[in-house]
């Protein structure tokens, strides 16, 4: 994906939010292999927000993307935020209290999620359901155009590193499975849980255990 491509992605979230009734738009994808990530948003808060669904491992937006249907929360405070305790509690101290999560699909292929956030609670009307459908169908097609352009491998690198988070944190948690002795999941994990407790976002932590500026201890059976 070249920077072209991102910043075309970012003008996308940014239309997004003005055509729309929402504060905020991110744009995460998901290739062939598993890469995922951040890939544009229109604003430093939504990308913060958008970032805590792989910092956490839960969220509307994953599930949106999992389950290949769009995933409407119009207040998180209610019953419905409930479902994602850790992710609800984080986003709502950034000032997000609605989450609509629309997967780019096409078939059974789920390339991403268009994420869209309110700073007040608030239903998304049905128009502007329809056109959120639709802006999601053109991010969908800017994807397929740069996958048919640069192929399945090449994006996935790009994205990785315009997710450039993704990549410390994959560097910090090889560096974890070897000083706390796990496995892979457990590494992420106690990675996730450190950049929670701190309030942080999960690229920030990953950076400074890369960079040797914070070390993580084994846990006491």
């Amino acid at each position: 994906m070249s920077s072209g491509s991102i910043a075309w992605l970012q003008c996308l979230c940014r239309a997004a939010t003005r055509a729309l009734p929402v504060t905020g738009a991110a744009i995460s994808v998901m290739v062939a292999g598993g890469t995922q990530g951040l890939a544009a948003a229109s604003d430093t808060r939504s990308e913060l927000v958008e970032e805590l669904q792989f910092t956490l491992g839960e969220g509307p937006c994953l599930d949106a993307r999992s389950q290949g249907r769009p995933v409407l929360v119009p207040d998180l405070a209610g019953e419905s935020g409930a479902r994602w305790p850790a992710y609800t509690s984080a986003a709502m101290e950034h000032g997000v209290e609605a989450v609509f999560a629309f997967p780019m699909r096409i078939g059974a292929v789920r390339l991403g999620v268009l994420d869209m956030y309110r700073a007040r609670p608030g239903v998304l009307p049905p128009d502007a359901f329809d056109l959120a459908q639709v802006f999601t169908g053109v991010a969908l097609t800017g994807l397929l155009d740069a996958h048919e352009v640069m192929g399945a491998d090449r994006l996935a690198y790009e994205i990785s590193q315009v997710s450039r988070y993704r990549v410390e944190v994959y560097h910090a948690q090889g560096m974890l499975q070897v000083q706390l002795g796990v496995g892979p999941e457990s590494a992420l994990l106690r990675l996730r849980a450190e950049a929670y407790l701190q309030g942080r976002r999960l690229g920030d932590v990953a950076r400074d255990i890369v960079d040797r500026k914070l070390t993580l201890e084994r846990d006491e059976a």
